[in-house]
């Protein structure tokens, strides 16, 4: 993987915001190990059985990114931010067709690991995790934010609180309400 500098990927990320497409192109070698991770901490919370690759994540969400009409990226890490959100509507509608196609079969879940789990809850199904986070949206998009950047997109404490411009205390406060909704409301304790 090619070595960059947060400073470099960031100049490079408001060039292309400025419509410079050799920016994008030299940027996506020095940012594509990384978007790697991202798809593999998505994808291992996801049953073995799952169909979709990191590789082809990561694709499909490049392919989204480029497809946009206009890009606006602040820095490093608003950019992983939206690649978060790209590859979570990629997870979710990759789960809705196959949940689709099996009509009522078994759902792919997203087992959580220790640093996010919900309280009490291992496994969750995306479908209904997507529901919920788009219903908490409705409610604060400060708190879905959060979840999405540290769920799906394994942005830290520091990287979300960057990304949103609040303090980490307000991130980490956030993020433990936030998945305590998602608790309550994917488990039907909440009205």
């Amino acid at each position: 993987m090619p070595s960059a500098s947060s400073t470099q990927v960031t100049q490079l990320l408001v060039r292309w915001s400025d419509g410079d497409t050799a920016a994008r192109e030299a940027l996506i070698p020095l940012v594509y190990e990384e978007l790697r991770r991202v798809a593999r901490n998505a994808l291992s919370r996801q049953r073995p059985s799952h169909t979709l690759g990191s590789t082809a994540l990561v694709h499909e969400a490049y392919m989204r990114l480029v497809g946009r009409s206009s890009v606006n990226f602040e820095n490093r890490a608003h950019f992983f931010a939206v690649a978060s959100h790209l590859m979570r509507r990629i997870l979710v509608d990759h789960a809705r067709k196959h949940n689709a196609a099996k009509r009522g079969g078994d759902n792919l879940t997203l087992v959580l690991d220790d640093t996010v789990a919900l309280p009490e809850k291992r496994e969750l199904d995306l479908s209904a995790l997507d529901d919920a986070l788009t219903l908490l949206s409705t409610l604060d998009v400060r708190q879905a934010n959060i979840v999405e950047m540290r769920f799906f997109g394994g942005l830290s404490i520091d990287e979300t609180s960057q990304v949103l411009g609040i303090s980490p205390a307000t991130v980490k406060r956030e993020w433990a309400t936030a998945r305590a909704w998602l608790y309550d409301a994917m488990t039907g304790e909440c009205s």
